[in-house]
């Protein structure tokens, strides 16, 4: 696969890392990080940085915070979205308050976007 990688936002997606928002925080240490598969935090792909990256099943997964609602905002996803979608990948969009007020929801649809793998047991 190639990945269309831009090496001058790398900086920005460690900072972006080490910084992550709450709702990225819960998603990423209460199910991301416990699949049995790779799952990437802030990845450079093209001329973005996209939350979390699932190369084995070509998936994205965004987290969007209220500033997402702002129509400049929904125009610049809309676009972000249709470009990674032509490079044959899968886009989700979860808004921080679908985390935070059902993570069980937001989880049982990611798996049903991976098939074949079952949620991590966790304790």
């Amino acid at each position: 696969m190639r990945h269309l990688s831009n090496g001058s936002l790398t900086g920005n997606s460690q900072i972006l890392r080490g910084n992550m928002t709450r709702a990225e925080r819960k998603l990423w240490y209460h199910f991301l990080k416990h699949l049995p598969i790779t799952v990437n935090r802030q990845k450079v792909i093209g001329n973005y940085i996209v939350d979390f990256y699932i190369d084995a099943f070509r998936l994205v997964i965004e987290l969007d915070g209220d500033q997402h609602g702002e129509s400049a905002e929904l125009a610049k996803d809309q676009v972000r979205d249709t470009w990674l979608r032509e490079q044959g990948m899968t886009v989700l969009r979860y808004p921080n308050s679908a985390v935070n007020s059902s993570l069980e929801g937001v989880c049982q649809d990611i798996l049903d976007h991976l098939p074949g793998i079952q949620a991590p047991v966790i304790e």
